[in-house]
C-alpha cells in the first residue's frame, strides 16, 4: 500500500496484559500535567476491527463505504482500507488523503453535493468516476468537467427533511427525478444508481423501508430512459450500536430482497461514518478558567439569596471551533466524566462547559452535574471520535489535539490472523510497546508479516 511519506506518519502503542485504554488516558494526563496541559485524544484502533466484524455480521449484503468527513485520522483511513471498505469523500482534501493510501479509484465516491469545478476536474484526472448529484446545476458542471462520470442520483427522503448531522437536507424530490434523469441523458451523462440518506437523528427504522421503495421507483425511471442502474447507496445515519444495526437490517432486508434481489445484479452499499469511529476515540481536555455564578433553587432574584446554589462555568482548552465542531450543527455533546484519579464523593453542582474562545456560541455542554473543579483539572469525553478530527480548522489558529493511537496485543494478533496487517504499510506507522508513566519506547516492535 502506498504511503504518504517515507517516514512513519504515526505510531501505535501496543497495550499488553491487562492494560486498559483508561490507563493510557491517565498516563497521558500525568505527562501533560508536567508539561503544557494540552488537550489530546487516545484512540483504540481495535474498535475499528470489532465494528467492522459487527457490520459484516448484521449487514452482510451491504458493502460499507466509510464517510471520511466523520474522522480523517491517518490510522483510521489505513486500517479501514486494509479491512476492505470503500470511501465516501466530500472534498479534494479527502480524495487526496484516501488515494494517498493506495485506495483504488473504483472504491471511492465523490459525494460533495455542491462541488467546485476544480475538484470535479481533479476527480476526472485521477479516475474517480463515481459522483453524487441531485440538481441540474451540478449536472451541467459534471458534463463540462467529467463527462465520463458515473452518477448516483441523490433522492430526498421524508427523514432527511427533518434535519441531519450537518443541519441541511439534500436530494431531489421523487417527483423531480425523471426530469433530472432525462436531463442527464440529454447531456450524455451516465446515471448508474441511487443514493439516499437517513440522518442519525431519525429513530424510525421504517424510514429506510420508505426510502428503498422510492429508490426502486427511480431505478425503474432510469431503466425506462435507458440507463443501466447497478448501484444502490442507502447512505449513513448509523450511530454505532448493534441494536440499531439489527433494527435497520430487519426493516430493510425484506424490501431489498424484493426490489433488489441478488439476481438483479445491483450492488448495495452504505456509508457508516460515526459508526466506526465514535467509540474508538476518547478526548481529554483541561480546565483553563472558571467562573462562579448563582442559581436560586426557589426562583430568580437580582441579588443572590441564602438559598442560592453555586453554578460553575468552566472554560476548557478545546471547544466548538475545535474538537466539538458537531455542536454547531445542534448535536448534543454528552456530559464528561472525571479521570479515575479524580473521582470523589464530593457534592455535585450545576455546571456548564465552554471552549476557550469566549464566543457565545462556544458552549460545549449546556448543563451537567460535576463536583467543584479547579483550573488545571481534567475532563474526559468518551465516544469522541465522530466529527472531531477533520481537516485543520479555519476558525482557529490552534493546532488540533494530538492523537495517541493504541491497540491491544489481542486485537493486533486477531488482525494478523485475518490477514489484515499484510495490507498495512509499515512505512506509515510504527508499532511500539507502551509503558505507564515512562513514555513510549523509541524501539519499534518486530511485527510478523
Amino acid at each position: 500500500m502506498k504511503g504518504l511519506a517515507d517516514e512513519p506518519n504515526y505510531s501505535v502503542a501496543l497495550l499488553e496484559g491487562a492494560m486498559a485504554l483508561s490507563d493510557v488516558v491517565e498516563n497521558h494526563i500525568y505527562e501533560q500535567t508536567l508539561a503544557e496541559k494540552n488537550a489530546f485524544f487516545v484512540a483504540d484502533l481495535g474498535v475499528l476491527m470489532r465494528q467492522h466484524v459487527r457490520w459484516r455480521t448484521h449487514m452482510p449484503q451491504m458493502r460499507p463505504f466509510y464517510a471520511v468527513q466523520a474522522n480523517s485520522s491517518l490510522a483510521v483511513i489505513e486500517i479501514l482500507a486494509a479491512l476492505g471498505t470503500g470511501f465516501i469523500c466530500t472534498s479534494k482534501y479527502e480524495l487526496e488523503l484516501v488515494q494517498g493510501y493506495g485506495v483504488p479509484s473504483e472504491d471511492i465516491i465523490y459525494s460533495g453535493v455542491c462541488k467546485q469545478l476544480s475538484q470535479i476536474k481533479y476527480a476526472a484526472k485521477n479516475g474517480i468516476d463515481f459522483l453524487v448529484c441531485d440538481n441540474e446545476a451540478e449536472l451541467r458542471k459534471i458534463a463540462r468537467c467529467h463527462p465520463r462520470a458515473k452518477l448516483l442520483l441523490q433522492v430526498a427522503t421524508e427523514a432527511s427533511s427533518e434535519g441531519d448531522e450537518m443541519g441541511m437536507a439534500f436530494g431531489s424530490k421523487l417527483k423531480d427525478c425523471r426530469h433530472l434523469l432525462e436531463s442527464a441523458k440529454a447531456q450524455g451523462l451516465q446515471v448508474v444508481g441511487v443514493r439516499f440518506h437517513i440522518p442519525s437523528s431519525c429513530d424510525d427504522p421504517q424510514a429506510y423501508s420508505h426510502a428503498v421503495s422510492d429508490a426502486r421507483c427511480v431505478f425503474d425511471m432510469g431503466e425506462d430512459i435507458g440507463f443501466s442502474m447497478t448501484l444502490l447507496d442507502i447512505g449513513g445515519g448509523f450511530n454505532g450500536s448493534e441494536t440499531q444495526l439489527k433494527q435497520i437490517n430487519s426493516a430493510v432486508r425484506p424490501l431489498l430482497d424484493l426490489y433488489f434481489p441478488a439476481s438483479s445484479g445491483v450492488s448495495i452499499m452504505a456509508e457508516p461514518g460515526s459508526y466506526y469511529v465514535s467509540s474508538s476515540f476518547t478526548l481529554a481536555v483541561n480546565i483553563i478558567a472558571k467562573e462562579v455564578g448563582a442559581r436560586d433553587l426557589h426562583g430568580n432574584h437580582d441579588e443572590p439569596s441564602p438559598n442560592d446554589e453555586p453554578e460553575f462555568l468552566y472554560y476548557m482548552n478545546d471547544g466548538v471551533y475545535g474538537s466539538f465542531t458537531s455542536k454547531l450543527a445542534d448535536n448534543v455533546i454528552p456530559a464528561p466524566s472525571l479521570p479515575k484519579s479524580s473521582v470523589s464523593e464530593d457534592p455535585v453542582f450545576a455546571s456548564s462547559l465552554w471552549g476557550p474562545s469566549g464566543d457565545e456560541l462556544d458552549q460545549v455542554v449546556d448543563q451537567c452535574l460535576l463536583p467543584e473543579l479547579s483550573v488545571g483539572d481534567w475532563l474526559i469525553f468518551n465516544n469522541a471520535g465522530a466529527y472531531s478530527l477533520g481537516p485543520p480548522s479555519t476558525f482557529t489558529d490552534s493546532p488540533r489535539p494530538p492523537v495517541y493511537y493504541t491497540i491491544s496485543t489481542g486485537d493486533w494478533f486477531e488482525m494478523q490472523d485475518a490477514g489484515i496487517t499484510q495490507d498495512i504499510s509499515m512505512k506509515n506507522f510504527s508499532l511500539v510497546p507502551y509503558f505507564l508513566h515512562s513514555g513510549q519506547s523509541d524501539e519499534a516492535l518486530s511485527v510478523p508479516a
